[in-house]
Formats: structure tokens, C-alpha cells, sequence
């Protein structure tokens, strides 16, 4: 409660959540739709906004506010749950090679390493065609977790690689300490906010490569999803027909999350930047 009440301090933060919270709103409103997202021709065709449809109907027959809850909802899904995915890997990985060491790390780091030479927005577009009829929320959010983890690794390990050298990780050795509770009671807390940070991050990277996939056509578009909203309102050409609030509406949610978890990202990490602690420390 204390690090939140700091952490909202920061206007960066506070505008940032405040964001978040919305489309998360905006995500939960979806399950109190009217309207069926896989049905088309339920509404008039585009119809400009008003007081009956907020924001406008499609050429496909679907309210656009509606229809953008739904995107919001399973674009958040595909980011947090990829995002967990690819942390669980991140420190588990990072923990066995940081701890161990030896043969254990080297072979873990070759690994990670290889992720990291191949370009990643390669590696996402054939792995996308190979399972392309099975792309969806799930699959998604499995593709970009396992794709998602090598580079925070390096991360992670670096900071047990600097703990396993301090004090206290010989003292408890020495008392007998098991290899678990070492971890868990000692080493989880201090690599926490390291991975929140980069959980923010990811999420991010999900959310731009789930819209970058499904604009080139490697996604399930039946799904709605911000990427989807986008590449149907672009093929019914809808800045040439005039639609603006159908082609407006998933950039406007995209940016706006963008823009949210980067300044909760940002806030965070000026959190724990030792320098600014030592700064709020000695403004107290």
C-alpha cells in the first residue's frame, strides 16, 4: 500500500492507471453487449455516430462501440496472459542459470541467446503461418509467450548472479538453509519489481504484434481483437468511404493503451532507480 501511494504520486502513473482502468471498463462492459461480435447485418450499415450507436456502425453491420469493448477485452487477455506466460519462463530460466551455474547456465544462456540473434518479428510470422487455422486467443497468447522470454532472462539472471555473491546467500548455506525457501523467502522479492517492469513492457510488445499479425492476415479475424477491428475497417476501406469512426476507434483504444503502459512503465522504473530512492529518502 505504501509503494501504490508513492508510485501515485507520480502524475506519469496516476494518468497512466487512470487510462488502464478505462479500457479495462471498457473491456468488462463487452459481457453486457446486446449484440453477438460474430454476427453480422444486427445494426443498419454505416451509420455515423449517435445517441443509439455511440460510436458509429460498420459496413459489416455491427455497432463499433460494442464491437471495440469486445476488441479491448481479448486484445488485454492475448497481453496479460502472454505476458505471464513469457515471465513464468523469464524467471524460472533466469533462476536456474543465475543460481546454478556451470553447464546448467551455459546451456540455458546458448539458448536464450539463439532466440535473441534470430529476428523475433521472423520467428512470430512462421510460427503465425504454421498454426495460422488455430490462431486463436489461446494459441496467441502461448505464441507470444514463448517467444517473449529470452531477453528479460538476461535481466533476471544478472540480478541472482549478484545476489548468489552476497552475504547473505553464504550465511544461509552455511545454516542449512534448502535451495527452495533460499529462493522463495530471499530472491523472489528482490527480482518482483524487475519482472513487473518488464511484464508492463511485454504486454505492450503483445498488444503492437497481435495488430502487426493481424493486419498481414496470420490471425483468426473472426476473433475481435484491436488488430482485427483494424484490418477489417482497412478492407472495407474505410477512410475512402468516409467511415472515420470505424477506422478511428481501434487506433484511438491502441494508442491510448500504448501510451498508458509506457507511462506506468516509465513510473515504475523511476520508482526503483536507486538514485531516486535516495532522493525521496533524503526529501523525507
Amino acid at each position: 500500500m505504501k509503494t501504490l501511494r508513492e508510485l501515485f504520486r507520480n502524475s506519469g502513473f496516476s494518468l497512466g492507471a487512470a487510462v488502464l482502468f478505462v479500457l479495462v471498463v471498457l473491456a468488462l462492459l463487452s459481457f453486457f453487449s446486446p449484440y453477438d461480435p460474430t454476427e453480422w447485418r444486427v445494426v443498419l450499415r454505416d451509420m455515423p455516430p449517435s445517441w443509439e450507436h455511440p460510436l458509429g456502425t460498420n459496413s459489416m453491420g455491427q455497432d463499433v462501440f460494442w464491437r471495440i469493448a469486445f476488441a479491448a477485452r481479448n486484445s488485454l487477455i492475448v497481453a496479460v496472459s502472454g505476458s505471464i506466460i513469457s515471465r513464468a519462463i523469464a524467471v524460472t530460466v533466469g533462476l536456474v542459470a543465475g543460481y546454478s551455474g556451470g553447464i546448467a547456465d551455459r546451456v540455458l544462456m546458448f539458448i536464450s541467446d539463439g532466440f535473441m540473434v534470430i529476428p523475433l518479428f521472423l520467428i512470430l510470422v512462421l510460427l503465425a503461418m504454421l498454426i495460422r487455422e488455430h490462431m486463436n486467443l489461446v494459441n496467441m497468447a502461448l505464441l507470444f509467450g514463448i517467444v517473449g522470454w529470452p531477453w528479460d532472462t538476461r535481466l533476471i539472471r544478472s540480478q541472482i548472479l549478484s545476489l548468489r555473491e552476497r552475504e547473505f546467500t553464504y550465511t544461509a548455506i552455511l545454516s542449512g538453509t534448502p535451495t527452495r525457501k533460499l529462493i522463495f523467502n530471499e530472491y523472489i522479492p528482490f527480482i518482483i519489481p524487475l519482472v513487473l517492469a518488464t511484464f508492463i513492457n511485454h504486454m505492450a510488445f503483445v498488444v503492437g504484434m497481435e495488430m502487426t499479425l493481424a493486419l498481414i492476415g496470420l490471425t483468426d479475424l473472426t476473433i475481435p481483437t484491436l488488430g482485427a477491428m483494424l484490418k477489417w475497417a482497412l478492407s472495407y476501406e474505410a477512410i475512402l468511404l468516409g467511415l472515420w469512426w470505424w477506422l478511428l476507434t481501434p487506433i484511438v483504444v491502441a494508442v491510448a493503451l500504448f501510451v498508458a503502459l509506457y507511462l506506468v512503465s516509465v513510473s515504475i522504473s523511476e520508482y526503483l532507480d536507486p538514485r531516486a530512492r535516495i532522493q525521496r529518502v533524503g526529501a523525507r
